[in-house]
């Protein structure tokens, strides 16, 4: 059974993740999720509101929450909080499970696992997609003092009678331990991408066509538009390369700070900069081949807390990446070191500036990373290779309590380049 406010049809990416990976697993295990209420629904798909139902093999435990506006923090709150308390009324209700999943949407999830494992006298996996609260506190969402700190000891102790815990990066894994606990019991699954269904459309593609980008430079940054993405400083740089035209900042998807952003570009009077909604899911590789540059943008302090899941789709699409993250960071070294793009400081857009000038001025040189990004997307982070891995953890926590080793996760260090 797992649990998250996040699932189908919600396009929000850790619910399209969880639904991938359930899909998957519903082949080999009976699997179960305790899920909340969409946030985006583009296609408007029918799902029952609250009443159990079967979609793709997965059993659906849908609860009502509320489902206020998220742009302001009360409004997020208050939906998590109802979600978990909706959630912790129907799980006790459930039959039991062997094996409980629990991830982040809310953060406050595992406190609840910890008890369904008391409940079910079952196996507990803790599956963080980020770090509460340390990424509140680095975004500014709330300031260091005896709350975080009693919500961090809380949550330590959660983890420590997880079975399993498996992060999404070696960053996130460091973290943990200095937290205090055991890292021979922090596993590293990465997020993936289904390299059928994303691929690389560099030639007659539909957005470029469009959107009239037909010969632009097109750097794009696709997804949310959140305090996590530092994007201000983007549209900074955007202003300073208002000389070369042929260079288009393309921001697509939604979030808590596009109307900030907007407001700010249109201060900036940029013409090089325009703003698109979120693309379908099934013209996902129309939409991230039409860039020739991707942007992830990252705070300078929260690679710790998260991996960005926009990488696998990017790599997948055959695009190189630049990075405007920690040098330290995670994401910064595998980009360096398989040579599929640029990592440089979040705070310095007059390097971004010239960093596009030059990715304009040697298209080849990207055009080569862009095939080295896609041969390690199908190599390395490939739904089914991805989700594969996950099964085998899953078997091994529901037989043998001590099954789950060190050995059967693979190691949180930089990825080599497949042959």
């Amino acid at each position: 059974m797992f649990l998250n406010r996040s699932y189908w049809p919600d396009a929000e990416a850790t619910g399209q993740l969880l639904t991938e990976l359930c899909e998957d697993l519903a082949g080999q295990f009976e699997v179960t999720v305790l899920v909340g209420q969409p946030n985006h629904n583009p296609k408007n798909e029918k799902f029952s509101q609250h009443t159990q139902e079967c979609h793709n093999g997965v059993t659906i435990e849908r609860v009502r929450h509320p489902q206020w506006g998220k742009r302001r923090l009360v409004g997020r709150a208050i939906n998590l909080i109802g979600f978990l308390v909706a959630a912790t009324v129907r799980a006790f209700r459930l039959p039991r499970a062997d094996v409980v999943v629990v991830e982040t949407d809310p953060f406050m999830l595992p406190l609840l696992g910890r008890w369904l494992k008391w409940w079910y006298r079952c196996r507990l996996i803790v599956y963080l997609q980020d770090l509460y609260p340390d990424v509140a506190v680095v975004l500014g969402k709330v300031r260091e003092g005896w709350l975080t700190r009693f919500l961090r000891w809380r949550l330590t102790l959660a983890y420590r009678h997880a079975d399993a815990i498996i992060v999404l990066s070696g960053d996130m894994k460091a973290r943990l331990v200095e937290w205090g606990l055991d890292s021979s019991r922090i596993g590293c699954v990465e997020n993936w991408v289904d390299t059928t269904s994303v691929f690389p459309v560099k030639e007659q593609n539909a957005l470029r066509d469009r959107e009239g980008l037909q010969d632009r430079f097109v750097v794009m940054h696709s997804g949310n538009m959140g305090l996590s993405q530092y994007l201000d400083n983007v549209l900074n740089a955007a202003a300073l390369i208002h000389d070369r035209p042929e260079i288009e900042i393309l921001l697509v998807g939604d979030g808590a700070t596009r109307r900030d952003l907007e407001t700010q570009a249109a201060r900036l009077r940029l013409k090089n900069t325009r703003f698109l909604p979120y693309q379908p899911r099934d013209e996902l590789a129309q939409s991230l081949s039409a860039a020739d540059l991707h942007l992830i943008s990252m705070h300078p302090q929260v690679h710790h807390c998260l991996m960005p899941s926009k990488l696998y789709g990017i790599l997948a699409s055959g695009t190189p990446v630049l990075a405007i993250t920690a040098e330290d960071s995670e994401l910064a070294r595998l980009i360096r070191e398989q040579e599929i793009g640029f990592a440089i400081s979040p705070e310095d857009p007059p390097a971004l500036a010239a960093k596009l000038r030059w990715c304009a001025e040697h298209r080849s040189e990207l055009q080569a990373m862009g095939l080295r990004a896609r041969s390690i997307a199908v190599a390395q982070y490939d739904r089914k290779h991805q989700t594969t891995r996950f099964a085998e953890l899953l078997r091994g926590a529901g037989i043998d309590r001590h099954a789950v080793k060190p050995c059967e996760f693979r190691a949180a260090e930089p990825t080599t380049t497949a042959s």
